[in-house]
């Protein structure tokens, strides 16, 4: 299965978006991947809009097309059920990215938990030790949450408009 994700991960639609240059290896993706769909999960459900919202994440930082998104959500689902914490996606999160990449990272993790429309204490709870683990302050994670809540608010969350 390594094989099989390291080379559907490589595969790209089209030019890198930017931010997203020397950040294409199959680690990364599933790290970042895995943590937004731990986020998701917390609240004791995993649905749709969570999953189209995580896609569209995906989409918009690595440029992944529709069916490599899938795949690399399902993968990610199967290593949160496996893995025993955090810390090992948030390494590789913080040992690839720039401080503004982390700190963009805790914005999509607030859209994720964002993406039901509720935030529950676990997803919160959560984005304070991701937020610690990839040495972004409270005072940016806050900042990131509050930029989630204002898109979300005018309708720009970027799911074709709507708000959720």
């Amino acid at each position: 299965m390594v094989d099989f994700l390291h080379k559907f991960l490589f595969r790209r639609k089209g030019p890198a978006p930017a931010g997203a240059a020397g950040h294409a290896d199959a680690e990364l993706r599933l790290a970042a991947a895995a943590l937004m769909v731990e986020a998701a999960k917390l609240d004791g459900t995993f649905d749709a809009s969570e999953r189209a919202r995580i896609a569209a994440l995906l989409d918009q930082r690595f440029g992944m097309d529709a069916d490599d998104i899938a795949t690399l959500i399902a993968a990610a689902d199967e290593e949160t059920d496996l893995a025993g914490g955090l810390y090992g996606f948030t390494k590789t999160v913080r040992d690839r990215f720039d401080h503004a990449e982390r700190v963009s990272m805790i914005e999509m993790l607030w859209e994720v938990a964002y993406a039901d429309g509720a935030l529950h204490d676990f997803e919160a709870n959560m984005l304070r030790r991701v937020s610690g683990l990839l040495y972004v302050t409270d005072q940016e994670s806050g900042a990131a949450r509050k930029r989630v809540l204002g898109r979300i608010s005018s309708g720009l969350d970027g799911s074709g408009g709507q708000g959720t």
